[in-house]
């Protein structure tokens, strides 16, 4: 996507970004990478699992594999340097040769990184620098196999992307309800994988909620948690897989719970005139049980960057109308209720109160018709902004309402100071997307001008940033999960003995450690 202009003329006068072209992407055939290292032996056994076709180690395959989309991600690509790329990438077609791949590199000692829609910006797919390596595509993995209509339960496939879901579902008359930004390339695989939670969190629940049953692919063996329903029959089985990131084995399908597809949607914005106003009011909504399906609240420097994005008439008189009514910097929140049309009605009615006794003026639908056409465009921004030499990345975080404010001032005073050493003048939003009676998520977005060693000044703001979470009380990701870039922090965050807990449970299923090394938990 081309930069908006009013963007552009946002970073200028605030971050002195002046906007024109400093560097482009390379081609493909610029990159420069480890050669292929596969022992033939082990070439030959996944042919003869997966056949020829199926197992390729050309440079663009390997390339796309090599890494998901971080800010240091696409770094590396752009330098047309890798340090490391999958030896080959593996598509198998069903559970059975997924096993079969498993074994055949545990035996020889090959690294294994699941691989999905390969949107992680964790590092969560990532290729280690450990050769030989196969990262393992469950592209192929991608059918509903089955649906019981009587159970509102559905089967996916590892494999399965967002879209191909809703079609799937849609065509059956039910939704999963499940829309994370990375929706269009995202797998539901990687959704388990990672504990995934969509935009829509409020009304249908996180995917780790939605995921009632599992099947994976450890070098162990199988691992097969039939769906029902909720049990006491010990410790979940089932939740220590979920968000296990491909370190414990390769989940190759999902039972989950679905819904009946919404007769109507109704999107509408609201503004208020400071952001601990919008937050109190979101948790009234969140404990009194009246939250909508969608519940998205930014700041104020988050919402100027949405409406320099838009510059429409429309907007240019909503922030004229905000000024006059008291809103000279004004935090946006986009409400969506779904579901039949007098449904829609009752809950909008019964949160107006709300909203208006924290200061929310209602803006109508059309910022929130802007906003759902648009919900999955911002990643399409990063490419035209890396080549303007922008810092452009995101982070995120979560806390009880009691911790948030505190939280959220930790952490955008510590990506400040972080990035003001290295010479740049940053613009830091935020925005509360996931509500809970007990809490809310924070997302932080980080505009800058990269500084000469970006790497460099990426680690630093993102070193300081997580120190300030785990200080403050936050989670150390609320849905981006763990990967390689928080893995040293979890020790903190979740303590020893649960680490000795999860390092057994690794041993366990994946005893020669293959299984996606570096990410959330080493042996």
């Amino acid at each position: 996507m081309p930069v908006p202009p009013g963007l552009l003329t946002l970073l200028r006068e605030e971050c002195g970004i002046d906007g024109s072209i400093v560097s482009r992407a390379p081609l493909l055939s610029d990159v420069r990478m480890p050669d292929c290292s596969l022992p033939s032996e082990l070439r030959s056994a996944l042919v003869e699992i997966c056949g020829s076709l199926n197992v390729r180690s050309d440079e663009e395959e390997r390339i796309r594999h090599a890494g998901g989309r971080s800010y240091l991600d696409l770094l590396r690509l752009r330098s047309a340097t890798l340090d490391a790329a999958p030896d080959a990438v593996v598509h198998p077609a069903n559970h059975a040769e997924v096993a079969a791949v498993i074994a055949a590199c545990a035996a020889a000692g090959c690294a294994v990184v699941p691989f999905g829609g390969g949107t992680s910006v964790v590092g969560g797919v990532t290729t280690p620098l450990r050769s030989p390596c196969v990262a393992v595509d469950t592209d192929r993995l991608d059918a509903l196999t089955n649906f019981d209509s009587t159970s509102l339960l559905a089967t996916l496939g590892a494999g399965m992307r967002g879209p191909r879901i809703e079609a799937e579902l849609n065509a059956r008359g039910v939704t999963l309800g499940h829309f994370p930004q990375s929706f269009e390339y995202a797998t539901a695989g990687g959704f388990a994988a990672t504990r995934s939670a969509g935009q829509a969190s409020a009304g249908y629940g996180r995917f780790d909620a939605m995921v009632r049953g599992l099947t994976m692919a450890s070098p162990a063996g199988e691992c097969n948690v039939r769906a029902e329903p909720p049990s006491a029959t010990g410790p979940s089985l089932l939740q220590m897989l979920v968000g296990s990131e491909g370190a414990l084995g390769l989940i190759t399908g999902v039972t989950v719970r679905v819904r009946p597809d919404p007769a109507a949607r109704r999107y509408a914005g609201w503004s208020f005139p400071i952001f601990e106003e919008g937050a109190a009011a979101f948790r009234e909504l969140a404990q009194h049980q009246h939250l909508p399906d969608v519940a998205r609240l930014s700041d104020a420097d988050e919402t100027r960057a949405g409406f320099a994005m838009s510059e429409s008439g429309m907007t240019r008189f909503a922030l004229r109308y905000l000024e006059a009514r008291g809103q000279p910097r004004p935090c946006l929140a986009i409400l969506g209720w779904e579901g039949s049309t007098h449904d829609i009605g009752a809950r909008m009615h019964s949160a107006g109160p709300m909203l208006r006794r924290h200061g929310a003026i209602s803006l109508g639908t059309s910022p929130g018709r802007s906003w759902l056409r648009d919900r999955f465009a911002a990643p399409y921004l990063r490419d035209a902004l890396l080549d303007r030499g922008v810092l452009v990345e995101t982070l995120e975080t979560g806390a009880t309402w009691s911790r948030l404010d505190e939280l959220r001032n930790a952490v955008t005073s510590a990506l400040l100071f972080a990035l003001r050493r290295h010479g740049t003048w940053p613009l830091v939003g935020c925005h509360v997307s996931h509500l809970y009676p007990e809490g809310a998520s924070l997302y932080f977005t980080i505009l800058a001008p990269q500084a000469p060693d970006p790497v460099s000044q990426w680690h630093d703001a993102k070193r300081a940033a997580t120190d300030a979470i785990v200080d403050y009380g936050g989670v150390l990701s609320h849905h981006h999960g763990i990967g390689r870039d928080h893995a040293a922090w979890l020790p903190l965050a979740r303590g020893e003995s649960a680490m000795s807990c999860l390092r057994a449970l690794k041993r366990e299923l994946d005893p020669a450690a293959i299984m996606n090394p570096g990410a959330l938990v080493s042996t």
